[in-house]
């Protein structure tokens, strides 16, 4: 169960920077705020402050530090609105401090219903609107809160407890080798929500069911991931509350009920062979006509939003068994997919499938992005993707035409090569290239900046026999590829010239949380053994590194008040630091230049 938010506790601020206390500005007239995830509604996590910039960042030091009392997991992305600063923790508390100086204005402790949650127990922020902050916990509800006082203004049950409940997990530990098994007991929310046009917008994660078996260190990230035969995931979908009361207005299913199989596609929309028995994946169909009703995709990060087509686009996750395709035949739409749909209503205006029947876990998770693309007749709205098999996608907002495609983030191997009996060793595995952490945008410059994991997975066939109370089990086990090159990159991608490389550089340790980037030229990117890093956004230099004293698992944002320019990041690692000799925190720490 969550901590009492008592632990909560505020570090005294660093005293000799002198922070002056002074009284907000309104909403509307307040210069440099974080009204939001990924800054506004484009998702391009790009701030136009230039107070802090190339010429001075190395004199960057602490401002203020604020300590949640709530240990790991620790990936939120803060928000600023009106001086007032709101951060959500795992185990889902929120509070709201002043941007200037730390100071704790409310505190908000979260009564989970249920320790059974899926995964680790992250959430990735909250949502401020109309006087109200909005969450969505990992125990399946959504919540709104009184912006001046943290009052519970509705609190709306989205997921039953029941729903999705499994017990596979357990079951399976003894059968698996002994070793620690980690499944999904439920649907939940990870994603911080999305407001627009009234509605707050948000999807479950824990629909695409895959057990995680712990590795030698304790850790999950060179461990396995197990995809089992059968009927062991869920539906996943996005839904739409209104803002003001909680009511539902529409929800959206990612597997699609009627001709979820689609086309049995042999190549992806870009024309990449994906290896696959049609013959035998037909062949199992009549046996699986009702497999969407349990066929997974989950919903990891906030849309973003085109307020003038009245779109919203986001990225779906994997089908459900995870890694394992033969009883779930066909494309399994709508999974695996960016998709576009109707704001007011929810429905699907076109989809991008970038992996048809994925057995590989390349859950389309990074937050897409809005930039205006240059096509031959003139600029084109757009919507760009960063995904896990190695490219940045970038489609027409309007129809969801494929415009261009990046060169490879990454050296990709055995891309799209089924799972064996004997191993397969395909790059990227299932954490990507580029996973959920938020890639960056500079209109101004046409260049993105994305976290890049190198990295390999074996996916191997295996069979566990038949006991006297039970039938044969067959399953993918999946894991890292130990003898394959393992390390990340800060890579800049032009998206106005063709999607290629700007730069790439090699980090010390691996990447995380995501990037920020500014117009005084900066690119701020964490990673996992606890540095914060500020590059200069045209060659990848690093120019700054302060060790935050934990993994860095959330983007970084910026804000200004009174004149003075502020960085701020969450550091607590993640569930990929147990074990990696990189320890976990709680620590909110806030950055400014000395006055």
């Amino acid at each position: 169960m969550p901590r009492s938010f008592a632990a909560f506790r505020l570090r005294a601020a660093v005293s000799a920077i002198g922070i002056a206390a002074a009284t907000p500005l309104p909403a509307a007239e307040a210069p440099g705020e974080w009204p939001m995830f990924g800054h506004d509604h484009t998702n391009r996590n790009f701030s136009d402050l230039a107070g802090i910039d190339r010429s001075n960042v190395a004199r960057l030091r602490p401002a203020w530090m604020f300590q949640t009392g709530v240990t790991g997991y620790f990936q939120a992305q803060p928000v600023m609105v009106d001086g007032t600063l709101y951060l959500s923790t795992t185990q889902n508390n929120v509070a709201a401090l002043d941007a200037r100086t730390g100071r704790v204005l409310w505190t908000y402790t979260h009564k989970a219903r249920t320790e059974k949650i899926f995964g680790p127990p992250s959430n990735r922020g909250v949502a401020v609107s109309g006087g109200l902050v909005f969450q969505a916990t990992m125990d399946g509800r959504v919540i709104a809160l009184d912006a001046k006082t943290g009052k519970v203004a509705w609190d709306h049950e989205a997921v039953r407890p029941e729903e999705g409940e499994t017990e596979t997990a357990s079951g399976l530990a003894q059968q698996l080798g002994g070793k620690p098994v980690q499944g999904s007991s439920r649907l939940g929310f990870k994603m911080p929500p999305l407001v627009a046009g009234g509605l707050v917008i948000v999807g479950v994660s824990g629909a695409g069911y895959g057990l995680h078996v712990e590795d030698e260190a304790g850790g999950l990230d060179g461990g396995s991931v197990v995809g089992i035969e059968g009927g062991y995931g869920r539906r996943g979908w996005l839904a739409a509350y209104d803002a003001g009361t909680g009511q539902e207005r529409w929800r959206w299913y990612v597997t699609k009920e009627d001709g979820w199989e689609g086309a049995f596609s042999e190549k992806t929309g870009d024309g990449i062979p994906l290896h696959r028995d049609i013959p035998a994946e037909k062949a199992a169909a009549p046996a699986n006509r009702q497999a969407w009703r349990v066929g997974g995709g989950s919903l990891w990060m906030t849309p973003a939003f085109d307020p003038d087509l009245g779109l919203i686009y986001v990225g779906t996750g994997n089908p459900a068994p995870q890694n394992f395709g033969l009883s779930r035949p066909g494309d399994n739409l709508y999974t695996m997919s960016l998709v576009a749909l109707d704001v007011k209503t929810g429905h699907l205006r076109w989809y991008y499938q970038q992996v048809p029947h994925d057995e590989w876990g390349y859950d389309v998770a990074a937050p897409p992005f809005l930039i205006d693309h240059k096509g031959a007749d003139g600029p084109v709205k757009a919507v760009a993707s960063a995904s896990k098999t190695g490219w940045i996608y970038v489609h027409d907002r309007a129809t969801g035409k494929l415009l261009a495609r990046s060169a490879p983030l990454i050296a990709q191997k055995n891309l799209f090569e089924p799972p064996s009996t004997t191993g397969t060793v395909v790059s990227p595995g299932p954490l990507g290239a580029v996973s959920w952490p938020p890639t960056a945008f500079d209109a101004a410059s046409g260049l993105a900046y994305a976290q890049v994991r190198h990295g390999a997975a074996t996916y191997t066939v295996k069979t566990v026999p038949a006991g006297p109370d039970r039938p044969e089990i067959r399953y993918t086990e999946t894991g890292e590829a130990r003898a394959e090159p393992s390390f990340s990159t800060l890579t800049a991608v032009d998206l106005g010239k063709g999607g290629s490389i700007a730069w790439s550089v090699k980090s010390a340790s691996r990447l995380s949380g995501g990037t920020l980037a500014t117009a005084g030229g900066l690119v701020f990117s964490g990673e996992e053994d606890g540095h914060l890093d500020a590059h200069d956004a045209a060659s990848g230099q690093v120019l700054w590194r302060f060790q935050c004293g934990a993994g860095i698992s959330g983007p970084a944002i910026t804000y200004s008040l009174d004149g003075r320019q502020y960085v701020a990041v969450a550091a607590g690692g993640s569930s990929f630091t147990k074990g990696s000799g990189f320890g976990t925190g709680d620590a909110l720490v806030v950055f400014s230049l000395p006055e």
